[in-house]
């Protein structure tokens, strides 16, 4: 269905424009127009559309056209194949939203607009449900759809298919903006682009993969197999052995190490030693699966250390990294 005619003033705002109207299918500001489908405003330039948003549009041939700079195409296809595979929003996933939230005031978002940047399936924006007065889902992969499917019951809602890096929203459009695990798989440097944020909100919660700094050393070591790995395999675009590879690392890899810290943990409370056990031992099979998917099957993988996230201080006025779990979850307010 098309967006809803009562989204128009709200459309206008983000855009920063009246010349904002809503045709059958499409969505036109100013000369632009942009297509919508199911519901998914589609913001990318043709270049950058998937395979099925071009079947979608019968569109052919835009697979050979260059892409754009800073625009990685396999990254697009993993993430919109990965949240195709785990689209269910899960009850543990609430338990997970506590914690990247820790260091915001949720009371503090009532009646505020809320940007989801990169959202997946919107699985942290459901549990804002109720908590503020509208929340903005966009994502660069189909993985839009699905989150429109999860979330497009609620009024408050839109959904925009859009590079985050060329989004065509006013700057300050949002009250509160969150990017949870994308940043550091752009292909551009991932604080770069949290200091390119202010442009869209004074208030920030940003989760980066973190560089084990406050790990021991053979966390480290570790890290640089999984890596050599990780660049091996995420050049197979096979969906069976995406699928296969995911399931065989969750059972034979990830759940032997947790096991071990379970040990650890029982007899001599270090857990905390054993790698993956603080993460995921609270976990089941199917939410470590889809982790093992997105772990292994990006490209691009960037990590940040705690001192690294304090020098943004010299853009905004305050930076506060939370010292629990995931590592590193921050939130920036200018």
């Amino acid at each position: 269905m098309a967006v809803a005619s009562d989204k128009l003033e709200t459309l206008k705002d983000l855009f920063g424009t009246q010349d904002v109207s809503l045709e059958k299918d499409a969505l036109r500001v100013g000369a632009r127009r942009y297509p919508i489908l199911d519901d998914v405003i589609i913001l990318l330039e043709p270049v950058q559309y998937t395979a099925e948003v071009r079947h979608r549009l019968s569109l052919r041939g835009a697979q050979a056209l260059p892409m754009l700079k800073e625009f990685a195409e396999d990254v697009q296809f993993t993430f919109g194949s990965e949240w195709t595979e785990y689209d269910r929003i899960l009850p543990e996933h609430e338990a997970e939203f506590a914690k990247y939230f820790d260091l915001v005031d949720l009371k503090s978002l009532e009646g505020k607009r809320v940007c989801d940047l990169g959202c997946g399936i919107g699985r942290w924006s459901y549990f804002l449900k109720g908590k503020c007065r509208e929340r903005i889902l966009v994502d660069f992969s189909d993985a839009i759809f699905t989150a429109q499917r999860n979330l497009g019951d609620s009024d408050d809602c839109l959904f925009f298919m859009g590079d985050l890096k060329r989004l065509p929203f006013r700057d300050g459009f949002a009250d509160f903006l969150f990017s949870l695990g994308v940043l550091h798989h752009l292909p551009t440097p991932c604080l770069e682009e949290t200091r390119r944020l202010k442009r869209y909100s004074d208030h920030l919660l940003i989760f980066l993969y973190y560089a084990l700094d406050n790990r021991p050393f053979y966390f480290r070591w570790l890290l640089q197999a999984v890596t050599a790995v990780r660049l091996a395999v995420s050049r197979i675009r096979s969906h069976g052995f995406r699928k296969v590879f995911s399931i065989a690392v969750t059972a034979f890899v990830y759940l032997p190490l947790i096991w071990l810290g379970m040990v650890l943990d029982q007899v001599a409370h270090k857990g905390s030693a054993v790698p993956l056990y603080d993460f995921y031992h609270d976990k089941s099979f199917s939410r470590i699966e889809q982790d093992v998917y997105d772990r292994f099957f990006t490209r691009i993988e960037q990590r940040v250390t705690r001192a690294e996230i304090m020098r943004l201080t010299d853009t905004f006025k305050e930076v506060q990294v939370s010292d629990n779990l995931p590592y590193w979850h921050f939130t920036c307010n200018a």
